[in-house]
């Protein structure tokens, strides 16, 4: 009783406007009580002063003084207990209510499923207290407990027919379930409980097999980046040299016109001297014969004509057209020429024009020596091998069994063809040693390669993703997009292949004594390229990536 006194009390201690219970209450003249923040802030939003309850208005606002007697009621009800202390223990619209409360509700901590019945805490006690319903089965306070009646005769569902594959009850038994499978729910539930701890094991398994994809993924778009960014670098500094060519080829060019321009000035300056000096002299006998011309003495004259009559011979002078575009017509040329083939290899995508330059700079080496400079570690990884190939515990070496493995699932295994890949994508320069034997395909190619389907679409070489030299038919054989091509060389059990990703070349080796040239590959790699490895035609084939010191 004390309990239903203290809800009533909270109740009516509670504010109309907010339903909390009061906070620093006050009582305005027609005698409702509110909070005072609440009942200021409905004032202030409205043009006349009203009771929200019984609407009296009043022409001056009137003064809100603190009701001491009800704040000292609403500090005893919250000291009563968590039922009367504060707004939680009231169901809201998400909250499941007791049933057995009267007036507002509070909140059901729990519903029986013997009773189908909701409880709040006080309402709750009997099935603690009382011995037949200490045996009821309680669980968390659900809404759901309607689903647990059935809808035909209004009973308790505690029965699961599986030939229907649904739950009944007693009356559902007796009548258009009586043949069928039937046992109780709480069977059922034991044996679903078994079928969910096994689905649960699945899917858990699934999410660390999805969370290693994507740290997988992760490292791959960090490689990408990387090597994104690397090349933009390079890239840069080919452009800078190339700028740098072409400012010291046309300052080349600046330089011989301009030593042409020097030349020609020299010739027509020391052509211009001679004629002035020649002009000179013609003056002076022009000067001569006139004053002879005017003498009067005879024998003067006449010994005087004979000299001066005779005249040097005249400067050979080149017939003059004065067209300034002939002297450098060859400069012209030649400037002509360099702009047209920079215009042609700019004209050709970025990474063309790259590996032309680089063509010229980076040579492949030559000696082993030179090649182990370039020498990298590489591994197989085992989520791509087929289940018929067996790894070594390294990852560094595969062979080709008679019995398929029991192997996860995995996006990245190859099926049905018996091929491997490695762990990690390669650019730059790399070179790296394969021992084989019986029939074995050693290859490179992108990651986003087919792992399923027809061998068109996954098989190393027969595709445009992915470039592969074959071994073991006494000669080789490179394949790339289905095109095969036939290969001769001296046989050895060790292939070299070296690969420059940047330049675009991708060479394999027979390995003796000497490096010896088997194929080349000149294109444009778009991405980071894996080496794989195709194992067939007999089982104990193998191959095995060499350590290299």
């Amino acid at each position: 009783m004390a309990q239903q006194t203290i809800q009533l009390d909270q109740e009516k201690l509670s504010c109309s406007i907010c339903l909390d219970l009061l906070k620093d209450p006050v009582t305005i003249p027609c005698g409702h009580s509110y909070c005072m923040s609440c009942i200021k802030t409905y004032w202030d939003e409205k043009e006349t002063h009203s009771c929200p309850q019984c609407r009296k208005t009043y022409t001056v606002r009137p003064v809100l003084v603190k009701n001491s007697i009800f704040a000292e009621l609403v500090e005893d009800v919250k000291k009563a207990g968590p039922a009367a202390s504060s707004d939680h223990a009231y169901a809201g619209p998400e909250d499941v209510a007791c049933d057995f409360c009267s007036g507002r509700k509070l909140k059901a901590s729990k519903s029986c499923l013997v009773c189908m019945a909701s409880y709040c805490e006080q309402h709750l006690q009997p099935h603690y207290n009382v011995a037949p319903l200490k045996k009821h089965k309680l669980v968390k306070a659900t809404s759901k407990l309607q689903e647990n009646i059935c809808p035909r005769h209004d009973e308790v569902m505690k029965i699961f027919c599986r030939t229907d594959q649904q739950c009944i009850c007693y009356l559902c038994l007796m009548d258009e379930h009586k043949d069928h499978v039937t046992v109780s729910a709480a069977a059922e539930r034991a044996e679903k409980q078994k079928d969910l701890a096994g689905n649960r094991q699945n899917i858990q398994q699934r999410i660390q097999d999805r969370e290693k994809d994507m740290r997988v993924l992760h490292e791959e778009v960090k490689a990408i980046n990387l090597s994104a960014d690397k090349t933009v670098k390079e890239s840069e500094e080919l452009v800078k040299d190339l700028i740098n060519l072409i400012e010291k080829k046309s300052s080349e060019v600046k330089q011989k016109i301009r030593s042409k321009q020097k030349t020609e000035q020299n010739r027509v300056k020391e052509l211009q001297e001679k004629l002035e000096q020649e002009i000179r002299e013609l003056r002076r006998r022009d000067t001569e014969l006139e004053q002879l011309s005017l003498t009067e003495d005879h024998l003067h004259f006449l010994k005087s004509y004979s000299s001066l009559s005779h005249l040097s011979a005249s400067t050979n002078v080149p017939t003059i057209s004065v067209q300034p575009q002939q002297y450098f017509k060859d400069m012209m040329l030649e400037a002509s020429h360099l702009r047209n083939k920079l215009q042609a290899a700019l004209s050709e995508e970025p990474t063309n024009t790259c590996q032309k330059m680089t063509q010229v700079d980076l040579k492949e080496p030559v000696t082993r020596h030179e090649f182990l400079e370039y020498a990298c570690q590489i591994t197989l990884d085992p989520k791509t091998a087929n289940p018929y190939l067996s790894l070594s515990m390294s990852n560094r070496k595969a062979m080709l069994t008679q019995v398929e493995h029991l192997v996860s699932s995995h996006p990245k295994r190859f099926l049905p063809w018996w091929q491997v890949m490695s762990s990690d994508g390669l650019t730059g320069c790399c070179y790296w040693e394969v021992k084989w034997s019986g029939k074995v395909l050693i290859a490179v190619a992108y990651n986003d390669i087919s792992r399923t389907g027809s061998r068109i679409k996954c098989g190393f070489g027969n595709n445009e993703k992915s470039w592969a030299l074959e071994c073991g038919t006494g000669n080789y054989v490179f394949r790339h997009n289905s095109i095969s091509t036939l290969i001769s060389g001296p046989q050895s059990s060790r292939i070299g292949v070296y690969l420059d990703h940047r330049a675009g070349t991708l060479s394999f080796y027979s390995v003796t004594k000497t490096m010896n040239l088997l194929h080349r590959v000149q294109t444009r790699f778009t991405q980071p390229l894996y080496p794989g490895f195709w194992l067939g035609a007999f089982v104990g084939a193998t191959v095995e990536l060499c350590k290299l010191k």
